[in-house]
């Protein structure tokens, strides 16, 4: 989601933009002054597996104020220490995450895990550095963070260990199995899976019931990595970057969403639709989906359908 505020829609989502800024300015001495928990934050501490947890994020898009969770983030208890994931989008955030981990145990943080490179999930790292915990990334998520998340978050704190295959993390005798994925972030995605606990905490390769962002990815690799996590973990709890914890059939859902804009992306090209028509000729969301969250992302998402399908599709012969 890292460029909701400046690769979208000029006219929709530059007035959401412009909305938050003058809500962030309103509301930033009383986010200030308010002394930040859970609850003000909007997240919920739920507990996903054995000394495992969640921080589910209950809000819309754009927060009321800059100390709202826009993601979900993740703790893992192992015999030795703790995995973070995704330490939200500012410093005070992340060190509230911090201080949550120290009530569920005394062990200490020794990794960070960011999911891939979006403001919203690395903006912590302020936090993580300041405490000198080593921060994990994939692939080109540094440069992309100094460089794609500038106007959002202009000194980011990058990881410092990057992988660029599938790995594993240990604490004691739990391992955490880490696996590159494709489809949301051009590269820097990766998953996590607890193994012994059927835990798989996915970023924002899942957004359950809000509408995804998906400017900065592949509709089709996106598709494709749905059906393969959706039959690879099929008994797994699954925890998405934005919304309630999910299982399979919430990827599945989220395929079949993706997979009706690139239906309806084809239809635009076979009826040899402008950019402009073919959004037109949408109109309003779907019954299907007219309680998703992150609305403002839907005409976004049917320009980059054109964008990445229409316009590159092949004339049917």
């Amino acid at each position: 989601m890292n460029h909701l505020w400046r690769k979208v829609s000029a006219l929709l989502l530059g007035t959401i933009f412009s909305c938050f800024l003058v809500i962030g300015i309103a509301n930033n001495t009383i986010a200030q002054q308010t002394p930040l928990t859970l609850e003000t934050s909007l997240l919920t501490l739920e507990q996903v597996g054995d000394n495992i947890y969640a921080l589910i994020s209950d809000t819309d898009y754009p927060p009321d104020n800059e100390n709202i969770a826009i993601c979900n983030a993740g703790i893992v208890i192992g015999d030795d220490g703790v995995l973070v994931i995704d330490p939200f989008h500012n410093e005070a955030l992340g060190n509230l995450l911090l201080s949550e981990v120290a009530k569920l145990t005394d062990l200490p943080v020794k990794y960070v895990l960011n999911t891939h490179y979006h403001f919203d999930h690395t903006g912590g790292n302020k936090a993580i550095k300041a405490q000198e915990i080593l921060i994990i990334g994939r692939g080109t998520i540094r440069e992309d963070m100094l460089v794609k998340n500038r106007e959002s978050d202009p000194a980011p704190a990058v990881p410092s260990l990057i992988i660029n295959d599938d790995s594993n993390i240990w604490l004691g005798d739990r391992v955490i199995e880490l696996e590159e994925v494709a489809g949301h972030s051009g590269g820097t995605d990766v998953i996590a899976y607890i193994p012994d606990a059927k835990v798989l905490f996915v970023g924002d390769i899942l957004f359950n019931q809000k509408f995804p962002y998906i400017a900065d990815g592949d509709i089709l690799a996106w598709e494709e990595t749905l059906d393969y996590l959706s039959d690879k973990y099929a008994d797994a709890t699954i925890i998405p970057g934005h919304g309630e914890v999910g299982d399979r059939y919430d990827l599945d859902s989220l395929k079949g969403y993706l997979y009706e804009l690139e239906l309806m992306a084809r239809k635009w090209q076979e009826l040899g639709l402008s950019e402009e028509e073919a959004i037109a000729s949408a109109g309003e969301i779907p019954k299907a989906y007219q309680n998703y969250r992150f609305q403002g992302l839907y005409p976004s998402n049917l320009k980059t359908a054109y964008q990445q399908i229409t316009l590159k599709s092949a004339p049917n012969p």
